[in-house]
């Protein structure tokens, strides 16, 4: 009977092979592939994700994200390989998918699923699955208070790294706006970045909230080079409030950004919209039909 201990010994021997494939795309691959990060069409994935999903692949994505995975219902109420299965009948891959921490201690209130309670199996869950990332997309804020909170999340992703290093799976953390909020003369966001291991814990760019926060992508991709292996491309409208909106629509240059794509180490990226003005599969469209003639 193989436990989720072997399941990760058996693994580990091919973690050499698939962590020293080449760092970046080729620029073929990289304008062919164009992901959609699922919290962007959340409420139909809850309805009748089998139907979404078809939707997704009709408008041309052939890469997703996944935004809940749980102990209980897995991936929106699918065992790991019905899930898989569900994929591969619309042509898609699920490269990564969004975790949350747990609390910083693992006690009896951590959820099921989360990096502090049952982690191992949501390894095993996502390499049934084929993903190649699992990302922490969220601190609470009971978790993210003071410096001395972030610097054992950092010693908690190290860990969790590791763990997903064996499975030849990488880690990855998610930010917001409120890293970049300073803490006793320090930026959050920095303390990650220097207090991680930068092969157990690379990042997951999301370019509105990083532009949200008044910081600019390409001096954290000179500054960090090789650390942001996914973004999530999501776009801002010029107005006061700074909201959402599909890609393409709003005031960030991504062809600027996407030129920058080798520096920042950038693998894959995945379209979001928090929050879509009308039917989301609208939203996604657009932003699928600009990003396709951008790096066509």
């Amino acid at each position: 009977m193989t436990t989720r201990r072997s399941f990760l010994q058996q693994l580990s021997v091919m973690t050499a092979a698939v962590l020293a494939a080449p760092l970046l795309p080729d620029t073929e691959a990289q304008s062919r592939a164009i992901g959609l990060q699922l919290y962007t069409i959340r409420d139909a994935m809850a309805k009748d994700p089998a139907g979404s999903l078809a939707h997704v692949a009709r408008i041309g994505y052939n890469e997703v994200e996944a935004a809940t995975y749980t102990g209980t219902e897995k991936f929106y109420g699918y065992e790991a390989k019905a899930y898989k299965q569900l994929l591969n009948q619309n042509h898609l891959q699920q490269i990564s998918g969004h975790y949350i921490l747990g609390g910083l201690e693992k006690t009896s209130r951590s959820p099921l699923g989360s990096i502090q309670n049952g982690w191992e199996k949501a390894i095993e869950d996502a390499h049934t699955v084929g993903q190649q990332y699992m990302v922490c997309a969220f601190l609470m804020p009971d978790e993210r208070k003071t410096l001395d909170q972030y610097k054992k999340i950092a010693d908690i992703f190290n860990r969790a790294g590791e763990q997903c290093k064996q499975a030849g799976i990488q880690f990855c953390y998610h930010n917001h706006n409120f890293e970049f909020e300073p803490i006793d003369g320090q930026i959050p966001y920095e303390v990650l970045l220097k207090s991680t291991d930068p092969n157990l814990v690379k990042m997951e760019m999301d370019i509105y909230w990083v532009k949200k926060a008044g910081q600019d992508p390409l001096k954290l991709f000179a500054k960090y080079p090789g650390r942001f292996v996914l973004w999530h491309v999501k776009d801002m409208d010029n107005t006061p409030k700074q909201f959402f909106t599909e890609v393409g629509h709003g005031i960030i240059d991504f062809k600027t950004i996407f030129a920058h794509a080798r520096q920042a180490g950038m693998q894959h990226f995945f379209v979001e919209q928090d929050v879509c003005p009308g039917d989301p599969f609208v939203s996604i469209t657009e932003s699928y039909q600009y990003l396709h003639k951008l790096l066509g």
